[in-house]
């Protein structure tokens, strides 16, 4: 996806020129499956198809945020998964944020228990 928001629109051919060691088909496959998801629009120009990304970079992330949330809210099995990865990307980048993080959880927990 990166690829595709730096350059607009791109073809097969143009990411095989990028990825070297992978085959024709393999990115082929992979914009095919991106487009059945609806991540990308695909237009046909002669034998090749053109790709370009149906949502803006801050689009997919906030869907991405989305989804991980739900995952988590819904108390699937992977939700701890989620929630200890989560703490884990934000202790390594952001020490302040793990603590505004904690400061949160406990203002939380204070509220929820007067009511």
């Amino acid at each position: 996806m990166e690829r595709i928001w730096a350059r607009g629109e791109v073809n097969v051919s143009d990411l095989q020129a990028e990825f070297v060691p992978l085959a024709y088909t393999t990115i082929m496959t992979t914009l095919d499956r991106l487009f059945k998801k609806g991540l990308l629009d695909r237009r046909k120009i002669g034998k090749a198809y053109f790709y370009q990304a149906k949502l803006s970079e801050k689009e997919y992330h906030e869907r991405l945020t989305q989804h991980l949330f739900g995952m988590v809210l819904n108390g699937g099995n992977d939700s701890n998964v989620v929630l200890s990865g989560f703490v884990d990307a934000v202790s390594v980048t952001d020490q302040q944020m793990l603590d505004k993080l904690e400061e949160l959880v406990k203002a939380k927990r204070r509220e929820l228990r007067r009511r």
